[in-house]
């Protein structure tokens, strides 16, 4: 489904992306891990074109979407990002909240979009939430809010930057519960984060980034159990 090549990005003089090659099938999880300011959130930035790329190929199904002068809505409808803050408008219901991108962008009447968006509250436990304002609900709820707004434009794929790392260690579950509801339905997702067992466990592929690169990537079993690099071993010695 995307498919990245040689993607180079640098801000000011700092490199921060230095000829990234990865390959996201349909249907699969991609696990980005790597200590802070490895590339990771950048990398994420740059598949929905939040982040310009400097140079190299963005293809989603074969389309280069990296061209210059390329209008990038489109693209963003297919591809659904959730940040690790919230980022919930705190004047509006969870449910305004979700109901305000597809009705601003795709023109869908309330009416259309309630049923769907009503049933992905239930879907993740928020069915008693959908009426309260982001200041009555719990940060791990809020998170679960912010998933479901990205959800409501039916995305193709789903991008995960650290979504967990603001929470309370108590909530966290109840985010990565709704990560292994979206793996098991076949959910196309791409994840930076420090969750090593949710990785271990449901990811495809896990990805090692170090200093703009991926240093090594291969399936969980392999690059847990038995890492190639001395860096990647550094590194998996330290947060395991």
């Amino acid at each position: 489904m995307l498919v990245l090549r040689d993607i180079r990005k640098s801000f000011g003089g700092t490199s921060v992306l230095q000829g990234i090659d990865l390959t996201v099938g349909a249907g699969q999880m991609v696990c980005l891990i790597g200590a802070s300011g490895s590339g990771k959130s950048t990398l994420l930035r740059c598949m929905n074109l939040l982040e310009p790329i400097d140079d190299g190929q963005i293809l989603l199904d074969g389309t280069d979407i990296s061209e210059p002068g390329l209008n990038p809505q489109p693209v963003r409808q297919q591809i659904g990002m959730v940040f690790q803050s919230y980022n919930l408008f705190p004047h509006m219901t969870a449910l305004d909240n979700a109901l305000l991108a597809p009705r601003r962008i795709k023109r869908l009447s309330k009416a259309a979009l309630l049923p769907p968006v009503e049933a992905l509250f239930a879907r993740f436990g928020l069915r008693d939430r959908m009426h309260h304002y982001p200041d009555q609900l719990s940060g791990g709820q809020q998170q679960r809010v912010a998933i479901v707004r990205a959800l409501a434009m039916q995305p193709r794929l789903m991008l995960f930057d650290e979504i967990t790392s603001a929470l309370d260690p108590e909530l966290v579950g109840e985010v990565l519960d709704v990560l292994r509801q979206l793996r098991a339905e076949g959910m196309t997702m791409v994840l930076a984060t420090h969750e090593m067992g949710f990785a271990r466990d449901l990811a495809d592929t896990v990805c090692f980034l170090d200093q703009g690169r991926i240093l090594e990537q291969g399936p969980p079993d392999r690059l847990f159990g038995a890492p190639q690099q001395e860096r990647t071993r550094a590194f998996l010695s330290r947060v395991l």
